[in-house]
This record gives C-alpha cells, sequence and structure tokens, in this order.
C-alpha cells in the first residue's frame, strides 16, 4: 500500500517541481516562453511561487521563490516515508538528492526533445525555445568540442556529463 501512495505522490510531485524548476531556469536565463507553455506553467505554479516570494524575493535576476518552491514539493513528497518510520534526517537528505536528481533529469529531457526536434521538424514552434533552454549549457562546450563532419556533438558530450554527474550524486548519497 506504501508504495502505491509513494507512486502517486512522487509522480505528482515530479510534474509539480519539474515545472517549478522550468520555470526557475526559464526566468534565469530570460528566454520568453511561447503562450501555452507560459499559461501552463504560471498557472500550475502560481499558487505556491506567488506566496513564497513575501518571503523570498528574487534576488539577482533568478526567481528564487520557484526554486525554494521545487524544494519544497520534493521534501514534501519525500515526507510519505514518515508513514514507515523514517527519521526526518535521513528523508531530508533523501529530498536533497531528489532535488538535484531532479535538476539533472530536467536538463537531460530539455537535451533530448532538442535532439529530436533537430532530427524530425527544426523549425517546429517550441524548437527555439527549447534551443535557447539549452543555449547556456551547450555554449561553452561549443568552444571546446570541434564539429564532427558538420555535425555538433556538443549535446552528446552534455549528456554523457549529465550522466556522470547523476552518477556522482548517486555516489555522494549512497545511503539515501
Amino acid at each position: 500500500m506504501l508504495s502505491i501512495l509513494t507512486l502517486i505522490v512522487d509522480t505528482i510531485a515530479s510534474v509539480l517541481g519539474g515545472v517549478l524548476l522550468l520555470r526557475f531556469w526559464m526566468q534565469a536565463v530570460r528566454v520568453r516562453p511561447p503562450s501555452s507553455v507560459a499559461q501552463f506553467t504560471f498557472q500550475l505554479s502560481d499558487w505556491l511561487v506567488r506566496p513564497l516570494r513575501r518571503i523570498v524575493p528574487g534576488v539577482g535576476g533568478y526567481d528564487w521563490a520557484s526554486l525554494i518552491g521545487a524544494f519544497l514539493v520534493v521534501l514534501l513528497a519525500s515526507s510519505v516515508f514518515l508513514i514507515a518510520g523514517v527519521p526526518f534526517q535521513i528523508i531530508l537528505v533523501h529530498a536533497l538528492k531528489r532535488f538535484m536528481q531532479w535538476i539533472i533529469y530536467g536538463f537531460m529531457a530539455l537535451l533530448i526533445i532538442e535532439a529530436i526536434f533537430s532530427w524530425i521538424n527544426p523549425h517546429a514552434p517550441l524548437a527555439p525555445f527549447v534551443r535557447a533552454l539549452n543555449e547556456p549549457l551547450l555554449r561553452p562546450l561549443r568552444k571546446v568540442v570541434p564539429l564532427v563532419g558538420n555535425l555538433d556533438l556538443s549535446l552528446l558530450v552534455a549528456l554523457i556529463l549529465l550522466q556522470v554527474a547523476q552518477l556522482l550524486v548517486n555516489m555522494l548519497f549512497a545511503g539515501a
């Protein structure tokens, strides 16, 4: 029964947390989303972000309320383990691990979406938006990774580096 509850809570939290992280990243890289993405993102997250902004204002051009909101969502979702009697300190460490995993998986998803757009329809309406979200990750790699046969392999290198980061997070939080 606990595994079913955990699945449901984790799924809902992952969607909401992903939207909050996307909201943070869109504002961090100063990308204006298409209206459909903006409407979905803001409608799904305003109920949490607006009250948090009274406590945590944006500083340095970053929407800290969205980032903190995402962490609070993963912490709340991890609190399901309280039912099983897991100590709060372990839940906090588990939440931090999951939060870092969400960030890494989010970047991986954006890179994979960009790759799919480049193969199927590079002129799709969402393609420039996804490209702009990935640009801060890919720009430094493009300076180092040369084109091979006129192919940009920086996206592949970024995915490999994110997988390495994922492995490091898993090793760092091996007990969580």
